[in-house]
């Protein structure tokens, strides 16, 4: 036997609702229309399908049998046009974005709101990764853009340009050991129990590959593997920690103090992937949404005295640190 898939949703909103009538309605179909469609479906089968009567129609047992694998061929029908329906709609592009924990923080979340929004057209897979593993992958041609730290990137063959400052400060609990200082060193401050990101992270390597083996003992009181959760421990007085500038929004009462270490002053740098040919407009457009990311963070997010590269005041902010 041979079925018409009208028939059978039309057969199913019947009995889903107990009359021909209302079932008619949900088709879009008239009432005699609708009847005749139910008698080619008895004739079909050899059997009646529905008990007619003044407060509608029930399902016999044929009636319910049909209903129920007719429920599931419909659902499988609704797949299979779903699964042929898909090659006829545009390819998407697909985009491999790497940044280490800083950028991990604001700036890559920011961009990708922005870009994701605009084209949707477009899938963005995005992995936290150091530094030198972001320049194989893009050297390899494995990943589109990356956003890395400066003198990690230069000089290794790939198109690169400034994103923005990614220099680091030592934090306090407002008021308390770090105030009134303007600037201090590492060594300095790990005379005070810190907290810090957990070994693995790309900052906590970071700091400790510029330091080498003649690195101060430190007293961690605790490491954590997030940004956020770092600045709110400070900020509570567990300890002080090291973190990029622009990191600093959460909004809690902070002294902030330059390092006047050298490795401390730092940018992050927007990479290309090394691909065959020129980069797609897609990954032109990511890049350009970065750009206004890094903008929108308004450059140096702590306003100090003096110059540009650390000599500057303690700042204590607030809010939008």
């Amino acid at each position: 036997m041979r079925y018409d898939l009208d028939d059978l949703r039309l057969f199913v909103d019947i009995v889903a609702e107990g009359s021909i009538t209302a079932g008619a309605s949900r088709m879009h179909l008239s009432l005699p229309s609708a009847s005749a469609r139910v008698r080619s479906l008895e004739r079909q089968a050899g059997v009646a399908l529905l008990v007619r009567g003044r407060r509608g129609a029930r399902p016999t047992p044929a009636g319910m049998a049909l209903a129920r694998h007719a429920r599931d061929v419909l659902a499988r029908t609704a797949r299979l046009e779903s699964a042929v329906a898909s090659y006829t709609r545009a390819p998407t592009t697909s985009l491999t974005l790497l940044g280490g924990g800083s950028a991990m923080h604001r700036l890559l979340p920011r961009a990708l709101v922005s870009f994701l929004r605009e084209h949707p057209d477009v899938d963005v897979t995005v992995s936290e990764s150091r530094t030198p593993r972001t320049v194989r992958m893009l050297t390899d041609g494995e990943a589109d853009l990356g956003v890395v730290v400066d003198n990690e990137a230069r000089d290794r063959g790939l198109r690169v340009e400034t994103l923005c400052d990614d220099s680091l400060v030592v934090i306090g609990q407002a008021g308390g050991v770090l105030a009134g200082r303007p600037a201090l060193a590492y060594s300095e401050a790990t005379e005070h129990p810190m907290v810090g990101l957990h070994e693995g992270s790309a900052l906590r390597r970071w700091i400790e590959t510029n330091l080498g083996p003649h690195a101060p003992a430190v007293r961690y009181r605790t490491s954590v593997a997030d940004l956020n959760v770092l600045v709110a421990l400070v900020a509570a007085g567990v300890g002080l920690a090291v973190v990029p500038r622009r990191a600093i929004d959460s909004g809690h009462l902070l002294d902030v103090c330059d390092l006047r270490d050298p490795w401390a002053r730092r940018d992050l740098l927007l990479a290309w992937g090394a691909k065959a040919g020129a980069p797609s407009p897609a990954t032109a457009e990511l890049a350009e949404h970065l750009r206004r990311a890094a903008r929108s963070d308004g450059g140096d997010p702590t306003p100090r005295t003096g110059d540009a590269h650390g000599t500057g005041a303690e700042t204590r902010r607030s809010t939008g640190v």
